[in-house]
């Protein structure tokens, strides 16, 4: 209750007060003392939040522009604000900086959950050949005997059939994988062998897929800000996502060797632990957390 009514006293209120007594006292207006005294993730965290936060409706609208408009938002703000580009030469690039990675963000999302949407479908060409790619990266020295077969269960499918396991993530699960095992194919192998452990052994296509659904989620919830707007200078795409879910896998297999649970009944339970693991990491905000081998 109280931390509701300051956030409402300080919106309504003291905070307009606090920027118009700073700009008597520095000539400068908030987005310009936020590109002095902060950098990186932090600066763009900032002036996200100075623009979504402002009653003038320009400066609102910038936080929703798209890739292509950016430089003529820009120029809006700087219009609004009454800032001489010869006077301050820096502002410019600085704000189409942090504009590209905050659309950047937005854009990237609806990339991820366009892909999320697309079921496996059996009789799309594409999904079937990268599924065998996904065999054969994982198994190079063993046949497939069938596409419909036991075997999928040497890789971590819970059926006959991997395509039922892929449907609450899509296509994205599977995209995924192949990522995963075409880009770190021997951190891959070591997985998988890891994870036939007799007794902490887990399912290694199930799990990977439930760790796409922990990406997503982290993605959507707006919690991979901080490590995408340190990560990347410029706009964040796909890549940067796919690179995120590799150090999610890696770090859960160290992390479930570590604690070493009594069953794979409690893989929630674990689950979550890591999961609030990675959520504390990224409140930091020059937090990076990419796979590094």
């Amino acid at each position: 209750m109280f931390i509701s009514l300051w956030e409402f006293f300080y919106g309504h209120f003291f905070r307009f007060w606090m920027k118009w007594l700073l700009r008597q006292m520095t000539g400068k207006c908030e987005l310009q003392r936020i590109f002095d005294t902060y950098v990186g993730a932090q600066r763009t965290h900032r002036i996200e939040n100075s623009l979504t936060y402002s009653k003038n409706k320009v400066l609102q609208k910038a936080t929703l522009v798209v890739q292509s408009e950016v430089d003529r938002c820009v120029v809006d703000i700087m219009k609004e604000k009454n800032i001489n580009p010869e006077k301050d030469a820096s502002f410019k690039i600085c704000m189409k900086a942090c504009l590209l990675q905050i659309s950047g963000y937005k854009q990237l999302y609806l990339d991820v959950e366009s892909v999320r949407k697309k079921p496996y479908d059996s009789d799309n060409l594409q999904h079937e050949k990268l599924l065998l790619k996904l065999w054969n990266l994982l198994m190079p020295t063993k046949k497939l005997k069938a596409r419909i077969s036991k075997q999928w269960a040497d890789i971590g499918f819970q059926g006959d059939d991997p395509k039922t396991d892929f449907r609450g993530m899509g296509i994205l699960g599977l995209i995924n994988l192949v990522y995963f095992s075409e880009h770190y194919t021997s951190e891959a192998h070591q997985i998988l062998s890891r994870s036939n452990h007799p007794k902490l052994g887990y399912s290694y296509a199930i799990v990977g897929i439930n760790l796409t659904e922990m990406a997503y989620s982290l993605l959507k919830s707006e919690a991979l800000k901080f490590h995408l707007y340190h990560f990347v200078p410029g706009i964040p795409t796909m890549e940067h996502f796919h690179q995120f879910y590799c150090y999610l896998v890696y770090e859960f297999d160290k992390f479930w060797f570590e604690e070493k649970p009594e069953s794979i009944m409690y893989f929630n339970v674990y689950r979550e632990k890591f999961h609030e693991k990675i959520k504390g990491l990224l409140l930091d905000c020059n937090v990076s957390l990419t796979l590094k081998i």
